[in-house]
């Protein structure tokens, strides 16, 4: 982990494709690297210009927000390494909150996002009403994953129930920032046109409109639809289920979440929700230091954490009434011993607000 904070350097490919390469979303230069992985069915040996082009679109959208988010392709994925750290403010707004904060996520190497490039239609699509209330079903262009809108209760709609911060997302329990809704804010980063995301099974979304500008027309239960230009796509819409709602495309569910996709550690304790309290404040006054201001009807609470070279993050709360002694945590996974863990290796737990 201990690339948070630093650029991510990648190899750029396009494996196994004569004639076609991947574009560096750093300088724009095509370099060639590892074959695709055993067990992936392999792609015709030329593909049509088209096909490159509409790639090297793709891949231009996630360099927008480069360098903290790299992309490249292979045969037949979108490979997609980020720390999952949007550059906006985030956890402001939040009214039902579980103590939970933004860290940087190692979404890189063999833990990188990876999306099919050409998908499939699935035989018997999948909704997000019953399925998929853990991880991720979405990526957005910015390398911030985006959840099932309804939260792992199978029932609760985080939109709302006050979950969610003014750009649609929260922490999970790893301090893992995500989505729940459609991030249509990224559609000034990208362009009116562009798409804002990628299903996990390769359809990307759209804004509330076609590229044209015209209203997206009838959806289909997924919030999907095909167009002439475009085949199928998702769009985002106001109300539930505000993005992808389930999966036209082929996925694997596999203990309630589409198999395989990156892993997120919770580096704390389960903390419970703290009631009465409103995120007011988040700052980033350095790379590696986070403020978040906390509001209660009693008083202002403000949480300072920030990343330390040793690979720990150290917590510390503060309000009117005085400073609570720090707690530092380690980042890497695993059942080890240090600074915030007992002596069986396992998180201290902090006292309830």
């Amino acid at each position: 982990m201990k690339t948070f904070l630093r650029p991510i350097a990648i190899g750029i490919a396009l494996a196994g494709m004569a004639g076609l390469k991947a574009h560096d979303l750093a300088d724009g230069e095509a370099t060639h690297g590892p074959a695709p992985a055993e067990g992936i069915a392999s792609r015709p040996a030329r593909l049509p210009l088209r096909v490159a082009d509409a790639a090297a679109e793709r891949l231009k959208l996630f360099g927008r927000f480069g360098p903290k988010v790299r992309a490249s392709t292979n045969a037949t994925h979108w490979i997609v390494e980020s720390d999952g750290m949007p550059d906006h403010r985030m956890m402001v707004g939040i009214t039902a909150w579980q103590q939970q904060v933004p860290l940087p996520q190692p979404y890189t190497g063999d833990n990188a996002w990876r999306i099919p490039r050409f998908p499939v239609p699935a035989a018997q699509p999948l909704s997000a009403k019953d399925h998929f209330f853990r991880g991720a079903i979405a990526l957005a262009v910015n390398g911030v994953p985006i959840f099932n809108p309804i939260k792992n209760d199978g029932r609760t709609d985080t939109f709302l129930a006050g979950e969610l911060d003014e750009f649609g997302g929260h922490c999970g329990r790893a301090d893992d920032y995500h989505y729940h809704i459609a991030p249509t804010h990224l559609q000034e980063r990208v362009g009116p046109g562009q798409p804002i995301a990628v299903a996990l099974d390769g359809y990307w979304i759209y804004g509330f409109t076609e590229p044209d500008g015209a209203p997206a027309g009838a959806l289909d239960a997924f919030n999907g639809h095909s167009t002439p230009g475009l085949g199928y796509h998702y769009h985002a819409t106001r109300n539930y289920p505000y993005l992808n709602g389930g999966f036209h495309g082929e996925v694997v569910e596999r203990e309630g979440q589409v198999d395989p996709q990156p892993r997120a550690e919770p580096v704390r304790p389960a903390l419970p929700p703290w009631r009465g309290a409103r995120i007011t404040g988040f700052e980033r006054p350095q790379s590696n230091h986070f403020h978040l201001e906390v509001t209660t009807p009693a008083r202002t609470h403000h949480l300072h954490y920030h990343l330390n070279t040793n690979q720990t993050v150290t917590f510390e709360w503060s309000d009117g009434s005085g400073q609570s002694p720090p707690e530092t945590y380690p980042l890497a996974s695993g059942n080890r011993r240090g600074p915030g863990r007992d002596p069986a290796g396992r998180p201290r737990r902090r006292r309830e607000p």
